[in-house]
C-alpha cells in the first residue's frame, strides 16, 4: 500500500516542520547585540553609579524585546491533549500521540509528538506554523498536498473561511489589535527612554505609564476570543479540549505590571525628591546664578602702557553724594592711574 519511501500514496512530497521563527530569533539577537555594548560601556562610569546603571540597562531592554517578540511568538493561547488516533488518510492504524494548538497574534502553529516518538516506521514529531495573511485556506491546501497527518489537517481546517467555527475571524481580528497596540506601546517605551537622558524624569515617568496601558490594551483585546462561543476540538478517544492562556500572554501581563510600577515610583520620586532623581539619572538643569563665574589670569601687554604717565592722586575728602557721583564717573586722571 506504500510507496515514495514510507510516504501513503498521493503524498509524494516530504513534510518540512516549523522550528523557531526566524523573525523571533533575529529581534533576540539584535537585542542581545544592544546589551552587550551597552554592557561594555559600563567600565568607564565611576563609583556606585555604575551598578545603577546596569541596572537600568537590564530592565529597559527587557521590556523592550519583550514588547516586541511578543508580536511575533506562538503561545498566546494554547490547547493540548494526549490521545490515540489516526495517524494519516487512507489508513485506519492508529497512533498514541500529543497534540498541541499554539496560537500567536500572526497565526497558529500545531504540534502531533507520539508516545512513543518512532511508530509505524516512522518518527512522529510534526510541528506546522500556519499563518494568517489574508486567509489560511492556501495553506491548508498545501498542508494537504504533503500529506500531514489527520489530528493536524483536522484543526487547521477549524480555522478556514468556510468552517462553521469561525474561528479564524475571531483570532485574526483580535490579534490584529493585539498586534497593532504591542507596537504603539514598543514607541512609548522608545520616547521613556529619550526623556530619561533628559531633565524632563517627570515626563518619562507619564510614558512608562503609557507603555503599561497599551500593553494591558493588547491583553484585553486578545481576550475577546475568550467572550465569544468556544469551537471543541474533538481528536481520537480524548475527548474535548478547549484554549487556555498561556506563556506570552501571562509575560505581557508580568511585563505591564513592570513597566505600571517603574513608571508610577518615578512621577512620585520627581515630586517628592526632584534634586536626587536626577542626580540619579545623571540629568539636572544648568543654573547661571548659582555659579561662581571665573575667568582665570589676566596678562596685560607692557606695549601698550610705553609713553604713558602717571600722576600722584590728591587726596580729597567728599560728601557721601560726591563719592558715589566719583564712584560712577571716573575721570580721566583716575582712568590713567588705573592703568
Amino acid at each position: 500500500m506504500t510507496f515514495y519511501d514510507g510516504i501513503y500514496p498521493f503524498y509524494p512530497l516530504q513534510r518540512t516542520s516549523f522550528i523557531f521563527s526566524t523573525h523571533l530569533l533575529t529581534i533576540i539577537l539584535v537585542f542581545l547585540v544592544f546589551t552587550v555594548s551597552f554592557l561594555l560601556i559600563l567600565p568607564g562610569i565611576r563609583g556606585k553609579s555604575r551598578l545603577f546603571w546596569m541596572f537600568r540597562i537590564i530592565i529597559s531592554l527587557f521590556i523592550g524585546i519583550v514588547i516586541v517578540a511578543l508580536n511575533f511568538t506562538s503561545d498566546w493561547a494554547e490547547a493540548r491533549a494526549t490521545t490515540n488516533t489516526t495517524y494519516k488518510s487512507f489508513s485506519s492504524e492508529e497512533v498514541n500521540a500529543e497534540v498541541g494548538l499554539h496560537i500567536g497574534l500572526y497565526g497558529i502553529n500545531i504540534t502531533l509528538k507520539g508516545n512513543p516518538v518512532n511508530q509505524l516506521n516512522e518518527t512522529i514529531n510534526y510541528n506546522e506554523m500556519f499563518a494568517w495573511k489574508d486567509t489560511i485556506d492556501e495553506e491548508y491546501g498545501n498542508a494537504l498536498e504533503r500529506g500531514l497527518p489527520n489530528p493536524i489537517l483536522y484543526i487547521a481546517e477549524k480555522f478556514t473561511l468556510n468552517n462553521p467555527c469561525g474561528l479564524i475571524y475571531q483570532y485574526r481580528y483580535s490579534g490584529r489589535y493585539a498586534s497593532a497596540t504591542l507596537w504603539t506601546a514598543f514607541c512609548c517605551w522608545l520616547v521613556a527612554n529619550m526623556l530619561f537622558s533628559m531633565p524632563v524624569i517627570l515626563y518619562a515617568g507619564y510614558m512608562m505609564v503609557a507603555t503599561a496601558a497599551f500593553i494591558f490594551f493588547s491583553m484585553a483585546s486578545f481576550s475577546t476570543i475568550m467572550n465569544l462561543p468556544t469551537c471543541l476540538f474533538t481528536i481520537g478517544t480524548s475527548g474535548a479540549f478547549q484554549t487556555e492562556y498561556s506563556g506570552s500572554f501571562w509575560l505581557a501581563l508580568a511585563t505591564g505590571v513592570l513597566c505600571l510600577i517603574i513608571g508610577v515610583l518615578v512621577v512620585l520620586l520627581d515630586c517628592l525628591i526632584p534634586g536626587k532623581i536626577r542626580d540619579a539619572f545623571s540629568v539636572g538643569v544648568d543654573n547661571d546664578e548659582d555659579e561662581d563665574v571665573y575667568f582665570g589670569e589676566g596678562y596685560l601687554n607692557s606695549n601698550f602702557l610705553a609713553g604713558v604717565t602717571t600722576t600722584p592722586l590728591t587726596t580729597l575728602v567728599l560728601p557721601t553724594d560726591e563719592i558715589r557721583k566719583v564712584s560712577r564717573q571716573p575721570s580721566l586722571q583716575e582712568l590713567s592711574v588705573r592703568l
